[in-house]
């Protein structure tokens, strides 16, 4: 992605630089190369050469490029959970994991953190965008996940005579999770994934299930994973879930469902951040139904998504870091709607826009430990760029729809939007 670019230009644009701190009204980016060399006011920008490449912003917005905190490349079009392990063949699937990152690039995700990959495609998505084979955003690679027997994620049963290999390593006891973890290791992850709680979608591991791994377990994972240099998140719907992930040393909360006054102390005094992924409980209480769910699943994912909702305030409200991400990849909430947890957070949650446009750039990057990188719009930082036509501050939708993308720039190369078309290279 690193060049001899020359000089590149973003003007006539209000710009929002995801530090959260107030607009410029008039703004404009300058990029040298690979890096951002200037972003302020457009009155303030530094000379630059006669053959500096301009890019109109059309009086719209330019933004960091966006940081999807809860990706799954490899689901596609899930309409039941058993689906994730049984439904393609590896060689299939990585076909559509590296059709779901070319969209999200195109979406205006210029980066992405791996929630969980089937056969740790992620790892070799990564490097195959990194060596400009396939388009895509930066990752953070997780690969296959971490389960205790009997968990939400272990639903074949013993007379099938399969395993979940391809999808999640089970464990069971601490030895287990420490060698589940050095497999992960050598496979080349970053982050290990894993499964404390229980969920709306599995009756039989709900939400308020706390025994998917016991503690033992998990700090056994995050023991072993940090003295490899690994980072650790789970799936943590549950109180004592979320608490014990804590007391653990999780680096990462997804969901952080239900919390109380001393679960929201202890994910403060650490600093750790949540990715609520709250669109997706939406989605399935608008469409679930005609995938077969049952009353009380329904029932189940309502609970999750008020209960979510409320704790994602509480965080914010008190000072806690959210990234932005979500489940896509099921058939009620598809890859491509990216955008449409940004849309939620800003209308059912109350988030400023500013402030959610933080969370889907800034704190996202600090959750793939590359704030020094990119994530906002910075002298020195890496040119991820997203430039609106429209103003994404008065119109947070806006972002769900990518022919309103002028250009997608990564490390100032334009690799979507209507720039990224002939007719645009002028």
């Amino acid at each position: 992605m690193k060049g001899n670019l020359g000089f590149t230009l973003i003007r006539n644009g209000k710009l929002v630089d995801g530090t959260g701190n107030p607009f410029v009204e008039k703004g404009a980016v300058v990029i040298e190369n690979d890096c951002i060399l200037y972003a302020g006011p457009e009155a303030g920008f530094p000379q630059v050469p006669p053959e500096t490449r301009i890019i109109d912003a059309k009086g719209g917005t330019i933004l960091p490029g966006l940081v999807e905190a809860h990706f799954h490349a490899t689901y596609f079009n899930v309409s039941a959970l058993d689906e994730l392990d049984i439904k393609y063949p590896v060689e299939y699937v990585t076909l559509l994991a590296a059709s779901n990152a070319k969209l999200l690039l195109e979406c205006g995700y210029t980066s992405a953190r791996s929630g969980g990959c089937l056969f740790n495609i992620d790892v070799w998505l990564k490097k195959a965008i990194e060596a400009d084979i396939h388009l895509g955003p930066r990752l953070s690679t997780s690969g296959r996940e971490i389960c205790g027997v009997g968990g939400l994620m272990d639903w074949n049963p013993d007379f099938r005579k399969i395993g979940m290999e391809g999808l999640i390593l089970l464990v069971n006891g601490p030895n287990e999770a420490r060698a589940a973890v050095r497999k992960l290791v050598k496979d080349g992850v970053e982050w290990i994934k894993t499964y404390p709680t229980g969920d709306a979608a599995a009756p039989d591991a709900n939400d308020h299930h706390t025994l998917c791994m016991t503690f033992e377990e998990m700090h056994a994972v995050v023991a072993t994973a940090h003295n490899h240099g690994l980072k650790v998140t789970g799936h943590c719907r549950a109180n004592e879930g979320i608490k014990n992930a804590l007391r653990a040393g999780y680096d990462a909360i997804e969901h952080a469902t239900f919390m109380d006054d001393e679960a929201l102390e202890l994910l403060l005094v650490r600093n750790t951040p949540v990715v609520s992924a709250l669109y997706f409980e939406q989605a399935t209480l608008e469409l679930g139904r005609g995938y077969g769910m049952s009353q009380q699943i329904l029932d189940g994912h309502q609970e999750t998504l008020d209960g979510g909702r409320e704790s994602a305030k509480k965080i914010i409200q008190a000072g806690g870091r959210m990234g932005i991400g979500g489940d896509f990849g099921f058939a009620w909430n598809p890859h491509g709607n990216y955008a449409r947890e940004l849309t939620y957070f800003v209308h059912q949650v109350g988030l400023d826009p500013l402030v959610a446009i933080k969370c889907a750039t800034k704190t996202g990057a600090e959750i793939m430990g590359r704030e020094k990188d990119f994530g906002t719009l910075e002298k020195g930082k890496l040119a991820d760029i997203l430039v609106v036509d429209g103003d994404v501050l008065h119109d947070i939708s806006i972002l769900e729809d990518r022919s309103r993308f002028v250009a997608v720039l990564q490390s100032g190369v334009v690799k979507a939007g209507q720039w990224a078309k002939p007719q645009g290279q002028t």
